[in-house]
């Protein structure tokens, strides 16, 4: 069932829903009448209960301090099974910190099993309704599909309005609207990851792209094996033949006329990845489901790319493949030629994600990008260096990276900055080809990179991102900027959309 969100002109008392939320920033009691009282507008709500609210904001030392939160239950005097006041603090709220809000409103407004809520907004607030709207569709996302029985969930949140005094312009509406696009393409590149491995294959990948494109206005175009064989993607192959779902790439393009700039965006597509030959552990194996997240990325940034229509061209391409060890996988030891011609020395076929971007890249560098962005699910070495909340992104040039760093900032997704140590470039030489896939356990997340870059030719803008921890870490209920499946995606937006603006301006 799809979350309904508006705003609305009223009064935050006279609101339809089962849950009130009053977003406030911080205060002191005041005195009327010779008597302490709580300010505008939670004297109201105290009057309503007959200053029960009073007694249990003093009780609590409640003062609206930023993520604060007083939860309570009015007991039928007013029209809400529940209310939440919800501190801001003193500081104003930037554009992260108010969509983190909207987030845990909604989460909230689910662990109270509430169809409907109504969050009664300051006026400082007004400027950031798209963030609040993406906000309460992340926060309320969950991947409840193959739940049955008393397990499946009873009820969902189903419509939110944001209430405000001021009054509301077409603008406003329209930040809601393109918000709750927004925080709804993200959640499909999570639904794509949550998806179990039998559902979510190279070919299915491949179909759920095309119908998004199809339903939004894009171009998508789909390279099946016998395609990435004729024209010479020879890690790509190698990477897929050893499963019986064999591998293809999409591209997806949104093309505006006259536009400027041109940015590709590249998402690694392992739909399961076993090690193949070199296979993992069995312990938590179940997760490599997750290790197309970086395409998944790539469908959910693509159908934002249609709601936003910047005026800056975008293509997004997805490598496709499932890392099997049957008897036609490729293994440790093979030498494969990529499609940009550079041959690759196989030392561990779990190294395998770099090999399918690999061919993506030299596929976009015909595209002749203004920048090129690849991220992916990599390397483990990048979890253990940042943890499971942030992702890590390289760039091979100051300007590239002074972009991609702004996009950041503007996004509040937490990502960090690695260098692209050129010492550990020795790492990838080969005695027998022109490189290795991989390089010695130290420093695995740096010399992954480097390998990516030797397939960016000429590209003087790039940045690879490595969204391992966070794309492994939070699958279904929770969101925070800082973390979870389809990390990144605001990021993506954020750059596409700051280009727009400096063309325009």
């Amino acid at each position: 069932m799809s979350l309904k969100i508006q705003v609305r002109t009223g009064k935050a008392l006279e609101a339809s829903a089962e849950v009130l939320a009053v977003v406030l920033p911080a205060f002191q009691l005041v005195k009327k009448k010779g008597k302490e009282a709580l300010p505008a507008p939670l004297d109201e709500i105290d009057a309503a209960v007959d200053g029960a609210l009073l007694a249990l904001v003093k009780k609590e030392e409640f003062s609206a301090k930023k993520d604060q939160v007083l939860a309570f239950s009015p007991h039928g005097r007013l029209g809400f099974d529940r209310v939440l006041l919800c501190g801001t603090g003193d500081a104003a709220l930037d554009t992260a910190a108010a969509r983190t809000l909207a987030a845990k409103i909604a989460r909230s407004a689910q662990g109270e099993k509430a169809k409907s809520l109504a969050i009664a907004l300051p006026d400082s607030l007004l400027s950031e309704l798209r963030p609040l709207a993406e906000g309460i569709e992340l926060g309320a996302y969950r991947f409840t599909k193959y739940f049955t029985g008393d397990k499946a969930p009873k009820t969902a949140l189903a419509a939110v309005s944001f209430v405000t005094g001021a009054k509301v312009s077409a603008d406003a509406r329209r930040a809601v609207e393109l918000g709750a696009q927004i925080g709804a393409a993200v959640n499909v590149a999570r639904d794509l990851s949550n998806e179990p491995p039998n559902v979510i294959y190279p070919e299915s990948l491949a179909d759920a792209a095309v119908a998004m494109a199809k339903a939004n206005g894009l171009k998508a175009t789909v390279l099946d094996f016998k395609e990435i064989k004729k024209r010479g993607m020879g890690l790509l192959q190698a990477v897929g033949q050893g499963s019986e779902r064999k591998p293809c790439l999409v591209h997806l393009a949104y093309t505006p006329k006259n536009a400027k700039k041109r940015y590709v965006f590249v998402g690694k597509g392992v739909t399961f990845d076993t090690g193949g030959i070199s296979i993992k552990p069995a312990a938590g194996m179940q997760e490599m489901k997750h290790d197309m997240s970086g395409a998944a990325n790539i469908v959910g940034f693509m159908q934002a790319i249609a709601a936003l229509k910047p005026d800056v061209e975008v293509h997004g391409i997805m490598p496709c493949a499932e890392n099997m060890p049957d008897g036609t996988a490729y293994r440790p030891g093979d030498v494969w030629t990529s499609y940009e011609g550079k041959t690759v020395e196989i030392v561990n076929t779990d190294a395998e994600g770099r090999l399918i971007l690999a061919d993506a890249m030299t596929y976009a560098q015909k595209l002749e990008p203004d920048f090129l962005i690849d991220n992916a699910t990599l390397t483990g070495a990048c979890v253990v260096a940042l943890g499971t909340t942030a992702s890590a992104w390289y760039a091979n040039g100051d300007e590239a990276a002074k972009e991609f760093g702004a996009a950041v900032t503007t996004s509040g997704e937490q990502m960090w900055r690695m260098p692209l140590l050129e010492e550990l470039k020795d790492q990838l030489k080969s005695e027998v080809a022109d490189l290795k896939n991989a390089g010695d356990r130290y420093g695995g997340s740096i010399s992954a990179a480097l390998f990516l870059r030797e397939f960016i030719g000429s590209i003087k803008n790039w940045v690879h991102a490595d969204i391992a921890g966070p794309a492994m870490a939070d699958r279904t209920f929770r969101w925070d900027p800082k973390g979870g499946t389809g990390h990144g995606v605001l990021t993506f937006l954020a750059l596409v959309e700051n280009a727009t603006r400096q063309d325009r301006e």
